[in-house]
């Protein structure tokens, strides 16, 4: 059976012109006496014009204002006459997971975007999860590292595509190091002073991977660290996380050392104003330990 849309269109004689409102619903609900265009369902969307880049080129004399989605670059742009382009609108930082709920051990893939103030360069990631974690049973992580392509291949893996991206205590901006050069390479901050917890609205697994996941709190990683009897790199590494030696960036001036051979991964609990909580992994060492807040460490994400 087909689904039944009502169209509702009021005319209205005003003066000597005419002024129409159009709703549209299942329900044939009146349109909202602001709206000239009222669209209304609760389990339906709206899709504007879809468009190849060339297609959205070749159209004549585009209207200020004109909003049209991209096909061959998955963006929506918009046209301002005052910079005769076509501008791309920008993301916001948070997403929704679509299909009713999230279900861990399914992956997801991100498109990470520079316009979000916290990944450092424009890609799409897919990342697994899994859950039952000795030590915190109940949480969902992702089983590779926030901004990395893909999981290490090996505990001591040193690649930058394994590693992904650093970040400093409470600050939502990334970093990506290939060994020579760090993107962006904006001034490092070199001492960060200030009696908070990783607040929400910085929290990178929020930012980037939607509402629910959030960075691991100091307990948490304690918990992992002791259900899972980690003594040393070799452990994390052959637990389902398969966390790796993807160093760390120094907090005097944001130079990479250690990737292949040690692993420092941030809690969200501060340990003073100027240090944070960290699981630290090396040689034959593995525990939570306190930093300066201004060290880049990598990311391990988790939700309920």
């Amino acid at each position: 059976m087909k689904n039944l849309f009502l169209c509702i269109v009021m005319f209205q004689l005003i003066g000597s012109g005419l002024f129409a409102q159009i709703g549209i619903s299942a329900a044939g609900t009146q349109p909202a006496p602001s709206a000239g265009l009222d669209v209304n369902f609760n389990n339906k969307g709206m899709l504007i014009p879809r468009m190849t880049q060339a297609e959205i080129e070749a159209i004549a004399n585009p209207a200020n204002g004109l909003v049209v989605f991209c096909t061959t670059l998955d963006k929506f742009f918009v046209y301002l006459s005052s910079h005769n382009k076509w501008q791309e609108m920008a993301y916001g930082p948070y997403s929704i997971n679509p299909g009713g709920g999230f279900s861990c051990s399914n992956s997801i893939t991100i498109n990470h975007l520079v316009s979000g103030g916290v990944a450092p360069v424009d890609k799409s990631v897919t990342y697994g999860t899994v859950t039952n974690i000795p030590g915190e049973l109940s949480k969902c992580w992702i089983t590779s590292n926030l901004g990395s392509d893909h999981q290490a291949s090996s505990v001591d893996d040193a690649t930058e595509t394994a590693a992904g991206w650093y970040w400093q205590f409470n600050r939502k901006q990334g970093y990506k190091h290939d060994g020579t050069t760090r993107i962006p390479s904006t001034s490092w901050i070199t001492s960060i002073n200030e009696t908070f917890d990783w607040q929400a609205a910085n929290d990178p697994c929020t930012l980037e991977l939607g509402i629910g996941w959030r960075i691991p709190t100091s307990t948490e990683w304690t918990n992992v660290d002791a259900g899972g009897n980690w003594i040393n790199p070799n452990s994390p590494w052959n637990s389902a996380l398969k966390m790796h030696n993807a160093g760390y960036l120094f907090d005097s001036g944001g130079s990479l050392d250690g990737r292949g051979s040690n692993g420092l991964y941030w809690g969200s609990t501060e340990s003073t104003a100027m240090k944070g909580w960290a699981l630290y992994f090396f040689s034959n060492s593995c525990f939570t330990f306190e930093y300066n807040k201004s060290y880049g460490f990598t990311l391990r994400c988790l939700r309920e």
